[in-house]
């Protein structure tokens, strides 16, 4: 993940983005993405949208890019310099939505919602560290259309009600061995494949 957005949240009612530190009774503590990491409490009244859940439609009406995959081909394009902002020509933030996303679905992304993404790339990309992707497998990533490197990501992550793999490793208690435990009994042992001549 190039920029971590896992503590980074928007919050209702006041400007800018913000880092969650920690929770409280009353909200939870926050620190402004700016350069005067300025920290408040944000009141559980307000809501918190963090910015790893948050993605942009496409045309496909089922399939969405996440915003970290979208400030990850801002960065690839433009690096932390973005040469926009929120005040830009309207013309000129609908081709940029365009070059980085060129099937984003212009019924349901409005120009609001682009002004936001600069303004929210232009205060990550100042504030938090770029990590680059590893380079094992980049040419395989590279290659990958982003519908099948979602599909693929997806096929990783265990769904609910899927249980995450142990690799066969579960140690046994002594409650687990006891005579009366069903599950317990002693495997038989497989017979041997006898050589034929």
């Amino acid at each position: 993940m190039p920029y971590d957005l896992k503590e980074v949240a928007a919050i209702s009612g006041m400007p800018g983005l913000y880092r969650l530190l920690k929770p409280t009774r009353a909200g939870v503590i926050i620190e402004s993405l700016d350069a005067k990491a300025t920290r408040s409490v944000a009141s559980a009244r307000n809501k918190v949208s963090l910015l790893h859940e948050i993605s942009i439609y496409t045309q496909d009406y089922d399939q969405t890019v996440p915003l970290t995959e979208v400030f990850d081909r801002i960065h690839q394009k433009y690096g932390a310099e973005l040469p926009l902002s929120n005040k830009s020509d309207d013309r000129d933030l609908t081709a940029f939505m365009g070059e980085i996303i060129p099937d984003y679905d212009r019924d349901r992304v409005y120009m609001s919602d682009i002004k936001k993404l600069v303004t929210w790339y232009r205060a990550v990309s100042s504030t938090l560290e770029y990590q680059a992707p590893a380079t094992d497998g980049a040419e395989a990533t590279e290659e990958a259309t982003p519908t099948e490197a979602t599909k693929a990501a997806k096929q990783d992550v265990p769904a609910n009600d899927e249980a995450m793999s142990t690799a066969g490793i579960i140690p046994a208690t002594e409650e687990d061995n006891a005579a009366a435990n069903p599950e317990a009994a002693t495997p038989k042992t497989a017979k041997k494949a006898s050589k034929k001549a």
